[in-house]
């Protein structure tokens, strides 16, 4: 099985980002044919500044090596380093209906929260399909809240298929279990909302961001429902199943305060995630290195897409030079 999906490098990795994707990236690589991308391309509907994209691109790869991605066993690249995609795009774009874009959730959640809307934003589920269809993708992995993107993605398929022939594979999402991550502030955990913890950041500034999440004003001495609170949601993603029950049991029974459970969170959080600032930091000394992996790897993605193209064009009687 082919698995393919993307990273967008606009900010500093967080752990809705480890949890909702990575994580999972890491493990799908021993299993499957993988393709993880770097989606730059993306990343231009909010980052429109040219030195700040450059470093959050290799600062995504760095993460991403530090955490065990292996090069040999999945294909790790820059999204731009296959500029075939965009032409994809813009094909799928000939054969898709301006209301299947219209009812894209990311695109409505952005409009009504007030945030900046181009026609990137709106068409960003072009780009998207084109990411997926261009590999001959077989398994695309998200969460829940995710699924209407890979349903899309086959709805675009299948237009293009119903009108040229069997050229493009239609692809299935692969369910990620992990609940959204909340942020700080109780929302989807998100660098566009400013409530993220990251990854990698120092000890004592991570520490002081799980302190400062919001909790209600339940009085120390009153039960809580753990399962209307942000601390607890984030400690089920990090403690061991036979402590979270012995959370639970003291949310419940009262006399536990929040702060307690938010230092917990942070110890485990150093467990998880501090022993690798260092390697992060052996990764970040070496640049080359880096950039030969996202060549490589770029130039190994290139090629399944090349081919993929030549089928498209040929079904759509586009000619190129040769």
């Amino acid at each position: 099985m082919r698995v393919l999906s993307g990273i967008q490098p606009s900010g500093v990795l967080h752990l809705g980002n480890y949890f909702g994707a990575m994580k999972q990236h890491l493990e799908l690589q021993h299993e499957h044919e993988c393709f993880f991308f770097i989606a730059n391309y993306h990343s231009l509907t909010t980052i429109q500044d040219a030195g700040r994209l450059r470093q959050l691109t290799v600062d995504v790869a760095i993460d991403y090596l530090t955490l065990g991605l292996d090069p040999a066993k999945a294909a790790f690249f820059r999204q731009s380093d296959v500029p075939e995609v965009t032409e994809l795009a813009w094909i799928l774009s000939t054969v898709t209906g301006r209301g299947l874009l219209e009812r894209a959730h990311s695109f409505k959640d952005k409009v009504a929260k007030g945030l900046p809307v181009n026609m990137g934003l709106f068409s960003y589920p072009l780009l998207m399909a084109a990411d997926i269809l261009i590999y001959r993708s077989h398994l695309v992995p998200v969460g829940r809240d995710q699924v209407q993107h890979i349903e899309m993605t086959q709805d675009m398929a299948g237009y293009f298929n119903s009108i040229y022939g069997e050229v493009l594979v239609r692809p299935e999402p692969r369910l990620n279990e992990t609940p959204v991550v909340p942020g700080t502030d109780g929302q989807k955990m998100s660098k566009s909302y400013g409530n993220i913890i990251e990854l990698f950041g120092p000890a004592k500034a991570v520490k002081k961001t799980i302190m400062s999440i919001k909790t209600d004003s339940t009085p120390v001495e009153d039960p809580k429902d753990p399962e209307r609170c942000n601390v607890f949601a984030l400690l089920k993603l990090l403690a061991p199943g036979d402590e979270m029950a012995e959370w639970e049991r003291r949310y419940r029974a009262g006399g536990l305060g929040y702060g307690e459970a938010k230092k917990r969170l942070a110890e485990l959080y150093e467990e998880r995630f501090g022993p690798y600032r260092e390697k992060r930091a052996e990764w970040a000394a070496r640049p080359d290195d880096v950039e030969d992996v996202l060549r490589t790897c770029g130039q190994r993605a290139r090629r399944v897409a090349c081919e993929v193209m030549e089928d498209v064009r040929r079904a759509c009687g586009i000619i190129t030079a040769r």
